[in-house]
């Protein structure tokens, strides 16, 4: 068998051991040696890959899902809606951030999709409230620190919010923050089921230097209960498509130097104005 043929049985191992963990809590490793019918030093190896590519999660004996595992930290199994386009989204904004740099991170399954997609970053600082994506991070990310804001944590979420976590993030000044959405109406803005979320998303507007909007076209729809920023307050929305150009008029008619960038047509739409924001990447500009 050449060396090429022996790749694409070890990538479609791999993928079938993907498959068996979206049905499964845990896979072991004697039952895919039976399955597979290859060595136990084999089965190990695919496991430590998988586990390296943020996939999987190696346990004594077999491995368990990290998704899986995650979407328990979500109400409604959100991890599972649109979850394509969050994955294109969150690997496009981690294309603007650089090595060494300081991040908030919002609550969300998009942003932790963008968390997911650091995984090739080195000496970044992640900020979060964010339970989910702290302990994501802290034991897949070896070269980022973490730090978890302390705070309210919400009943049946994953979150921290509330009076010590607006202290806490008020002497935190980071590079950037990447933020998520329950919603966008052109005309109302961005806006979020909880005040509690509201108030968390205000502060990492504030206390960093380059804001960025991870959001699907899902979220362009009738506003949520409160409104926490605008267009105008973010350098950059990422997206995988803008439904009928409401969001890019909306930039227009706001007047905001916001850059839209669109995943499925490498769109970027916006006045055409230097930033600080992704300057290891020569700005939005596709490379």
């Amino acid at each position: 068998m050449s060396r090429q043929q022996d790749k694409m049985l070890a990538d479609e191992r791999r993928a079938r051991i993907m498959e068996e963990l979206e049905h499964k809590s845990t896979v072991l490793v004697a039952d895919l040696c039976k399955k597979f019918d290859v060595s136990e030093v084999t089965v190990r190896s695919d496991l430590k890959k998988l586990e390296d590519a943020g996939k999987l999660r190696r346990t004594r004996g077999g491995a368990v899902s990290i998704m899986r595992t995650i979407t328990i930290s979500y109400p409604d199994q959100r991890m599972n809606v649109n979850s394509a386009a969050k994955r294109a989204i969150a690997a496009r904004a981690a294309e603007l951030i650089s090595d060494g740099e300081s991040l908030m991170v919002d609550t969300g399954t998009t942003t932790f999709e963008f968390v997911r997609s650091l995984a090739g970053k080195r000496d970044i600082t992640i900020v979060t409230s964010d339970l989910s994506i702290a302990t994501y991070a802290d034991s897949n990310l070896p070269h980022a620190d973490v730090i978890c804001i302390g705070g309210h944590l919400r009943k049946n979420h994953r979150y921290l919010t509330g009076m010590m976590t607006l202290k806490n993030l008020s002497e935190i000044f980071v590079d950037k923050a990447v933020l998520a959405t329950d919603a966008f109406t052109p005309g109302k803005g961005f806006t979020t089921e909880f005040m509690g979320n509201a108030e968390v998303k205000r502060s990492f507007l504030q206390q960093a230097r380059d804001k960025i909007m991870l959001m699907d076209a899902s979220k362009v729809r009738a506003p949520r209960f409160i409104k926490f920023g605008d267009v105008s307050d973010f350098d950059a929305l990422v997206m995988d498509y803008d439904p009928d150009g409401k969001v890019s008029k909306a930039i227009e008619e706001s007047g905001a130097n916001t850059k839209l960038e669109l995943i499925d047509d490498d769109l970027i739409v916006g006045q055409d104005v230097d930033s600080d924001i992704g300057r290891e990447r020569t700005r939005f500009s596709k490379m």
